[in-house]
């Protein structure tokens, strides 16, 4: 009710300008989205001590936090069909802030899990309705603008999320290093508060529309590619830092430098991505996740091996982080005129295959041994790989 008494006085928004500042805002909350959803990834070690519980047990926090996003995706903006979308970022926002606070002050496993379930909620339901509102946020020539600083955020997360958490870490331990995100997430709800136009609701896109794109063969495999490429990824790229720690033998100070050169190559792989989508989108689909099943391949027979591991996952980031670009932009070719029911089932399909890479990848971690994890992810990137042939847009 205080919210809505506040959006009283804010004006609508108009496509006369675009608001940058409300951009910007928005780009600070991908960042911390995509932070929050893979920081334990590089505090799985003290998580699991401090919790009592086996690392691949901590590593099912990525899992929680990709079932409710995909929960969120498919419903919670119908649930939400009613409010401006200004409240309901709003809303979002606070619960990222709520999620924080638990992880942080988290007394056992139990409540650790119910504040990375609130995440999830924040993720699933910001990114389903984030291409729409940059849409109406941005004036025509503006939202290519628009949606590149929006995956500047991510990229930047991706870029200092796992060597910053691993040195806050050590610095600051692991419920600190969370602790850390409630001011910058109190800033956000502040600054949008502040920027953010009003977006009255418009009309919803319901789950059977979603659904329905699925009877065209195309986007139905693309789809499917899709899912086992973010499996894939997240079967390995979760259990990075165990493997580090115990097959490379990498201490805490050596390790965030190994993942901020992991990063870095995730940030120039964006960067090289965009020069080469328009001509070449067929290859670079069926090209990346074949180049990371060979990078998963490799690591198994070289993981006790600094220089080269350190090498191999530099490549890792140059091939790893572009795959979401890839497949939205494969997405715009198939679908044009039906991007939001698109883009809220990518957003579902894109968290369960996160949580169930999450989940595969710790029960094996556990139960086999750390190999049998980078052994599965090669086989569904090599699976992507194959898909992806038979999903390439038609022109």
């Amino acid at each position: 009710m205080t919210i809505e008494l506040i959006l009283d006085d804010t004006p609508s928004v108009e496509k006369t300008a675009t608001p940058w500042a409300a951009v910007v805002c928005l780009s600070l909350m991908a960042f911390l989205l995509v932070g929050l959803e893979f920081l334990p990834a590089s505090l799985l070690t003290p998580i699991a001590q401090d919790l009592a519980i086996s690392e691949g047990q901590a590593g099912q926090a990525i899992s929680v936090s990709g079932f409710f996003a995909v929960i969120t995706s498919l419903f919670g903006n119908t649930l939400l069909a009613k409010l401006d979308r200004r409240t309901v970022v709003l809303l979002y926002t606070a619960v990222l802030v709520i999620s924080s606070l638990a992880v942080a002050l988290a007394p056992n496993f139990f409540v650790f899990l119910v504040g990375r379930a609130l995440v999830g909620i924040a993720i699933g339901g910001f990114w389903s309705l984030s291409t729409a509102i940059l849409a109406r946020l941005a004036s025509g020539s503006d939202l290519p603008k628009g949606i590149a600083l929006l995956q500047g955020g991510v990229a930047f997360a991706i870029v200092i999320a796992a060597p910053l958490g691993s040195f806050l870490g050590e610095l600051i331990g692991w419920r600190g290093t969370f602790f850390v995100t409630v001011p910058i997430g109190l800033t956000a709800f502040v600054w949008q508060l502040v920027v953010l136009p009003k977006m009255p609701p418009m009309e919803a896109v319901s789950v059977f529309s979603m659904f329905r794109l699925l009877r065209d063969r195309t986007f139905a495999i693309g789809m499917a590619a899709t899912g086992l490429a973010f499996m894939g990824m997240n079967a390995l790229s979760i259990y990075l830092r165990p493997f580090l720690e115990t097959v490379t033998g990498l201490d805490v100070n050596v390790l965030s430098l190994v993942l901020l050169g992991l990063g870095l190559g995730g940030l120039a792989g964006t960067f090289i991505v965009g020069l080469v989508l328009r001509r070449h989108l067929t290859t670079v689909l069926i090209g990346l996740p074949s180049a990371l099943a060979l990078f998963a391949l490799l690591l198994i027979a070289v993981g006790p091996f600094f220089w080269t591991t350190a090498i191999l996952l530099v490549l890792w980031g140059l091939f790893n982080t572009p795959i979401p670009a890839v497949w939205g932009t494969w997405m715009a070719k198939v679908i044009p005129d039906n991007l939001e029911a698109g883009g809220g089932l990518q957003v579902a399909l894109i968290q369960f295959a996160i949580a169930g890479g999450a989940f595969a990848g710790g029960m094996l971690f556990d139960s086999v041994g750390w190999w049998s994890a980078f052994l599965l992810a090669a086989a569904l990137l090599a699976g992507s790989a194959l898909l992806a042939a038979a999903a390439s847009p038609r022109t």
